[in-house]
């Protein structure tokens, strides 16, 4: 999973949208290319509009990325350190109108018709993103402000630990005015959720003591308590002052200004978010689906729609997972019979689950989980030294593999990636949760790093944003189903290099790994359309997949407060797969397999519509050359 992903959220005109998008309407179709004697009398024409377009880009991205101080951290900038985005419904309503406002600029002074190939690809996503932003409006305040898998009560030490980097004293005054500023910001999204809770959009009765608990567990610790041990947030303050090259006198002085914010801005904001969710809690209830929300069968449709940029319906989908389960669950059944287990299908996931040889985890020490890091660190370069038989194009930012911190590890993913900073400042980052190390299994880890790191989302996202002379907004952009879906590919690849042939184990969990997401296909539906309980979609994963019961249960509490994304992973994959052999089918012995993900590639991150575009593209013309 990349995080917001697995990606950055700009809260502006000119910014891509939250999560991913709709399928390409018709009046989004690509325009016709030029006759060849239009061509030759109009070229500069062509030339002049495609690079008065490309300024005018950078200019709104630009524009849009003034007003979210959050987003120029993540792009590594130190303008507006000290500040946090203004994330209340008024500003996000002018932030709408100005988005709109540059799409009908857009398409009053630019004439699709007259720009080069890549201008038009530009212009055909910008508004395509407009487009969906303005779909979504009315339904902007259905996405929960809080759940029990993420939300800005925990990310906001994940942001100062992580993107706020402190180098000089200036910097180290802008984390402690961030530290000053929390109790503003965590209120206005405590408000955002009250009008949330009055409308009858709330997360279920459940999640409540998780949000509760992740909480609590930030104002643990001194200087909070009387507790010997520093809070996570003391701690990270305490680590980046020690660092600076300053006088004693200068650091301390420092310290005392962190620790009174800490105290006066920090803990009371915390406390009056959990008394907030004391208090939800005790009227939510513990309907699980979308369908429970006021127009809830309008917004999920909404949601497969953005997640999955397809027009399929909930049913569609539900049943192309049945179908995968199935097919799939012929491939492990071959597997067991290879490693000579006897029994049924169901018995052979009940014993990698349950483990009862002690094989497939390492122990649930700081050893154990030192060694489990050890070993993803060592998958991932053994992959990097490959990498020229799958790429012609790679990344230049570094990789590093690092466990999920303490404080947000009981409620926080399995694992998911955050993409390096622009600049090299900050090297991506491929997390591992590792609360658990039972729920993290050895014959997993593969897949896994793979997905997470090399040749999957470090590859795409890297790669995406190192990308020269293609519009900033693609560049940081993102659409779930192609991101997800590339991830999910390049868990298939290392298979056709052999790099699961010694293990059959690890090929298991490779197949563990594409059936969690075909099963998500299922379930997601299940819940969202077909009003399946939380305890159903659990009773489902422990049927039909081998993972751990604590695996489980937190992956539908995930797809429960995360209506529709989960869907994105396995109808990406599928069309890049059916793109990959329809371009094999096409080229024969001349299908070269780097210059197939160098086209799925060199543009960022693309509609589904939009990348089988480009690929029937190559296709024609390798067939021409």
């Amino acid at each position: 999973m990349a995080l917001n992903s697995k990606k950055i959220w700009f809260a502006s005109a000119a910014a891509v949208a939250l999560l991913a998008g709709c399928g390409v309407s018709s009046d989004n179709a690509a325009a016709p290319p030029a006759s060849t004697t239009e061509a030759s009398t109009t070229e500069a024409s062509t030339q002049s509009q495609s690079e008065k377009i490309n300024v005018w880009f950078e200019e709104q991205f630009e524009q849009g990325l003034a007003r979210s101080p959050m987003s120029q951290t993540f792009l590594g900038r130190k303008t507006n350190y000290d500040k946090w985005n203004d994330v209340s419904d008024a500003f996000e309503t002018e932030s709408h109108a100005l988005y709109m406002a540059s799409l009908a600029e857009m398409r009053s002074n630019f004439d699709l018709s007259e720009l080069d190939p890549a201008a038009a690809l530009s212009y055909r996503l910008y508004e395509y993103e407009a487009e969906r932003s303005d779909r979504f409006f009315d339904y902007r305040n259905h996405w929960y402000q809080f759940s029990q898998f993420r939300g800005p009560h925990s990310s906001v030490p994940a942001f100062l630990i992580n993107q706020h980097r402190v180098d000089d004293v200036s910097d180290a005054e802008a984390y402690i005015a961030r530290l000053e500023g929390v109790k503003n910001y965590l209120g206005q999204h405590r408000k955002n959720a009250e009008d949330q809770f009055a409308r009858g959009i709330n997360p279920p009765r459940w999640s409540y003591a998780q949000m509760i608990a992740t909480s609590q567990n930030i104002i643990s610790g001194a200087p909070f308590d009387d507790s010997s041990e520093n809070s996570t947030l003391l701690a990270d303050l305490n680590k980046k002052l020690d660092a600076l090259d300053v006088d004693d006198a200068a650091r301390d002085a420092l310290r005392t200004r962190g620790v009174n914010a800490l105290r006066q801005s920090v803990q009371p904001a915390y406390e009056t978010l959990i008394a907030t969710f004391e208090e939800q809690q005790t009227t939510a209830t513990n309907d699980d689906g979308a369908w429970k929300l006021p127009d809830g069968d309008t917004y999920y449709g909404l949601q497969l729609a953005r997640m999955t940029t397809t027009d399929m319906s909930a049913s569609e989908i539900h049943e192309l997972g049945l179908a995968e389960v199935a097919r799939i669950h012929d491939e492990m059944n071959e597997i067991k019979e290879t490693v000579g287990f006897e029994g049924s299908l169901q018995d052979f996931f009940a014993y990698m689950r349950e483990d009862p040889d002690g094989k497939f985890s390492y122990p649930n020490t700081d050893e154990g989980r030192a060694q489990y890091l050890a070993e993803a660190t060592a998958i991932i370069d053994d992959m990097r030294g490959r990498l020229d038989e799958l790429f012609y194009t790679k990344p230049k930012a570094e990789l590093i593999v690092k466990r999920v911190e303490p404080f947000r590890e009981r409620s926080a993913g399995k694992a998911f990636y955050q993409r390096p900073a622009p600049d090299g400042s900050r090297p991506g980052i491929y997390y591992a949760n590792l609360y658990n190390t039972a729920d993290m299994p050895t014959y997993q880890m593969a897949a896994l790093a793979y997905h997470e790191g090399i040749p999957g989302h470090h590859m795409q996202l890297a790669i995406s944003q190192e990308l020269e002379n293609t519009p900033s907004f693609r560049k940081y952009g993102g659409f779930t189903a192609y991101t997800e879906g590339w991830g999910l590919y390049s868990e298939y690849v290392p298979k056709e290099m052999g790099l699961y042939d010694d293990d059959p184990y690890s090929d298991f969990g490779r197949l563990a790994m594409e059936i969690w997401r075909a099963a998500r296909l299922v379930v997601d539906t299940g819940l969202h359309d077909k009003k399946w309980t939380r305890e159903e979609a659990i009773e489902y994963l422990l049927a039909n997949t081998p993972n751990p019961e604590g695996d489980c249960i937190k992956a539908i509490e995930r797809y429960v407060v995360m209506p529709g994304q989960a869907t994105a992973y396995k109808i990406g994959m599928l069309k890049i797969l059916s793109l990959r052999a329809r371009a094999e089918e096409a080229l024969g012995d001349d299908f070269d397999v780097r210059a197939f993900h160098d086209v799925v590639l060199k543009d960022g991150p693309v509609p589904l519509a939009i990348l089988e575009e480009n690929v029937d593209a190559w296709i024609a013309k390798e067939q021409a050359a």
